[in-house]
């Protein structure tokens, strides 16, 4: 995956000569959510949020608005799961890409590196989709991949999707095999099962004793 053929450098850095407006003006031409600004000297020194942007007065200089740059960008040898992780933590939807020397490369746009996550195996391939909860200090991913090799299940991909101070819910991908197996023995394994699945014959069978015990009580 050549991520450098995902790089834009249609949209210069704006100098902090420039006034405000002009910056303005280009968000209002734009959807982006920043816009990159260089100094003086042509180096790339942070961005500026579109929001922030409008709060400033547009004939004054941008230089005169520099403690509100925010200072993120990504290398061009980031991986892309790095990059969209940037993308999230920064509330942003461009990313700006340096190089080795901090030369200003161009930038990200998140669809693209979304697109790259959705041509993933994860989602290309059929397969499907269990949730599974366990103590934080309890759970064990090669535990989780032996669960679901042991019954002939193929791991197209694995993803923390929750956390807090006691428990982790885990997000598989799982091709190559029905669920109901693998649901079973992650149950054995004292997993929690989060996710609902048509074939879970153990919630089945537990719904069909409830509403015999249900009827039985009510007589």
């Amino acid at each position: 995956m050549t991520l450098s053929n995902y790089i834009i450098n249609d949209i210069k850095p704006i100098s902090v000569e420039s006034n405000m407006g002009e910056l303005q003006q280009l968000f209002n031409q734009l959807t982006y959510s920043h816009i990159p600004i260089q100094n003086e000297s042509g180096v790339f020194i942070g961005s500026f949020f579109e929001t922030d942007a409008h709060c400033f007065e547009g004939d004054k200089p941008i230089k005169e608005f520099l403690y509100s740059l925010e200072d993120f960008y990504v290398r061009d040898t980031t991986p892309w799961l790095d990059i969209l992780e940037a993308f999230a933590v920064n509330n942003a939807n461009i990313m700006p890409v340096l190089n080795g020397h901090n030369d200003y490369l161009g930038y990200y746009e998140l669809n693209d590196i979304i697109g790259l996550f959705s041509e993933s195996p994860f989602f290309s391939e059929a397969g499907g989709i269990l949730v599974v909860e366990k103590g934080i200090n309890d759970y064990s991913f090669s535990e989780i991949s032996q669960i679901v090799e042991s019954n002939d299940g193929k791991l197209l991909g694995a993803f923390i999707s929750h956390m807090n101070t006691d428990l982790v819910q885990i997000t598989l991908k799982i091709g190559q095999t029905t669920l109901s197996d693998i649901i079973q023995t992650f149950r054995r394994y004292s997993y929690i099962i989060v996710s609902d699945h048509d074939e879970d014959s153990y919630v089945e069978s537990l719904k069909e004793r409830s509403n015999y015990l249900k009827k039985y009580l009510d007589i």
